[in-house]
């Protein structure tokens, strides 16, 4: 077998290590170049939900900034967790991302062994916006204010009962905290989703509920069901009318919404993290945008939320909270 001499053997290496060098530096210059081929957004729930609208509409906003397609991927089952899972496991180069809400995110590893993620298998992008829910009373329990709500139900000890759109819920969450704090004794009824919680709602099978806003205003203007109070801290400026739970002596600790983020999965590039964020910054200003989540019930989040912080404070509100309740599924 004949080898080469010593100078073409030298010659090959060089040669190979320029083509290892520009491989490298074609890799690592990739973020530079992105986004240059469509983004998904995975949305863990069926189309036409809260979380879906969030995403759709800063999904065309997000196409706009950046110059590319983004496609919307409804993955639903488990509320929520099927699709966050999804991403958790996807390639961390900013083509697979979430469009998801707080229950996934931060309350489904709380309640369920079987999800296996946690927050930091994330890359947390930005908040998108919040949404207050809010407690009501059917027509039958002939309650009108939160004052009569606790009186009713501290008079009557174990009677009374309130639903929720599923065990481990925001929604389910928000009902154990008023429970918590205004001192009741209530049983907690999961229905699977929002609509079958409505139809015993609005057929006085049930004397309370917990909606998320956007899904309890119709049936509140309605007059089919009563306002009691929203969830979070101050009123809601979508329902100046409705008053926030919190204005309660008893339950002026009841600050709790549900919110939407942009999530990639863990070890996204900076590069492609400050591309995101610029781009969901300028989404956020749109006046469109703001307009069409404002008139669904939402509130646009504040520029630049300090995303692990945020996220740090809401997973132990949501801890404390199951801890009390002992929610497990």
């Amino acid at each position: 077998m004949k080898f080469p001499s010593a100078s073409r053997r030298a010659a090959l290496c060089g040669a190979l290590t320029s083509l290892s060098l520009l491989a490298c530096g074609s890799v690592l210059a990739q973020p530079d170049s992105y986004p240059s081929k469509p983004i998904t957004i995975v949305v863990g729930y069926p189309a036409g939900g809260s979380t879906d609208l969030s995403g759709r509409t800063l999904g065309a906003e997000l196409s706009r900034k950046l110059g590319v397609p983004v496609i919307i991927e409804n993955v639903g089952g488990a509320g929520g967790a099927i699709g966050a899972q999804k991403v958790v496991n996807a390639a961390p180069d900013g083509y697979t991302l979430l469009v998801g809400a707080s229950n996934e995110i931060a309350i489904s590893r709380l309640v369920s062994a079987s999800v296996k993620y946690d927050v930091k298998d994330f890359t947390p992008i930005g908040l998108i916006a919040t949404q207050p829910m809010v407690l009501v009373a059917s027509q039958k329990s002939g309650v009108k204010t939160v004052e009569q709500f606790m009186t009713l139900a501290r008079q009557n000890p174990g009677k009374y009962s309130f639903g929720s759109s599923g065990v481990g819920t925001a929604l389910h969450l928000a009902g154990e905290m008023v429970k918590d704090q205004g001192g009741l004794f209530m049983t907690h009824i999961p229905y699977r989703g929002v609509a079958p919680l409505a139809n015993d709602l609005l057929g006085n099978n049930i004397e309370f509920g917990v909606f998320v806003l956007s899904s309890g205003l119709p049936h509140i203007r309605s007059g089919k069901v009563v306002a009691l109070g929203t969830t979070e801290a101050r009123r809601s400026p979508m329902t100046p009318d409705i008053p926030a739970l919190a204005e309660t002596p008893k339950l002026k600790g009841i600050d709790i919404n549900i919110w939407f983020a942009l999530m990639g999965p863990a070890g996204l590039p900076e590069p492609v993290v400050a591309k995101l964020k610029k781009a969901l910054n300028e989404s956020l200003q749109t006046p469109a945008l703001r307009k069409k989540l404002e008139d669904s019930g939402s509130t646009v989040s504040p520029l630049n939320v300090d995303m692990p912080k945020f996220l740090a404070q809401e997973t132990a509100k949501y801890k404390r909270i199951v801890d009390f309740a002992k929610i497990k599924e």
